[in-house]
């Protein structure tokens, strides 16, 4: 199977990302030693896209965007099993757009409007869809729309990601 790019720049081979293989590591160690169930992960909110992307851009990385629905149980999954962990271990810019949330949020222009506003003009239908964006507020990745194949997902995760980031070089 090839080597798939993480975002510290270290390779992994198989199915899942390294980040995840660490994390099924982690919670079968959790579960050996009788640990108690931690608060679930959670992303932060897009609070001003363009900061949030210029942010991403100095570390040479693209802006990772969730659009999640509350309750949604494929949300749960990809936030806490694979978006959460690439944020606190490979420094990941990641936030959360939320479908009916009157949150306010700024675009890429630094217009403000809500996150269920931003949601729509972006033509967003199913939770979760992850979106990968570039310089200008392009998007720079084929979106991740829906909750795939939990076996797969952490490979389809990773060569979004390496397109993303093939993509800033180019």
């Amino acid at each position: 199977m090839p080597k798939t790019l993480l975002m510290s720049g270290a390779t992994g081979t198989g199915a899942y990302p390294l980040a995840r293989r660490r994390l099924l590591l982690a919670g079968a160690a959790a579960c050996a030693c009788g640990a108690t169930a931690a608060a679930p992960a959670t992303l932060p909110p897009a609070l001003s896209l363009g900061d949030e992307l210029a942010q991403a851009l100095r570390k040479g990385l693209p802006l990772v965007v969730m659009a999640s629905l509350e309750g949604c149980p494929f949300c749960i999954v990809a936030r806490e099993n694979y978006l959460v962990p690439l944020r606190e271990q490979h420094g990941l810019v990641v936030v959360q757009v939320d479908m009916r949330s009157r949150r306010p949020v700024r675009d890429f222009k630094g217009v403000t409007l809500t996150h269920d506003d931003l949601i729509r003009r972006w033509g967003i239908k199913v939770a979760p869809t992850v979106l990968f964006f570039g310089r200008g507020g392009a998007e720079i990745a084929e979106r991740m729309v829906g909750g795939y194949i939990p076996d797969f997902y952490g490979a389809y995760l990773d060569e979004r990601l390496r397109l993303a980031q093939a993509a800033l070089r180019a």
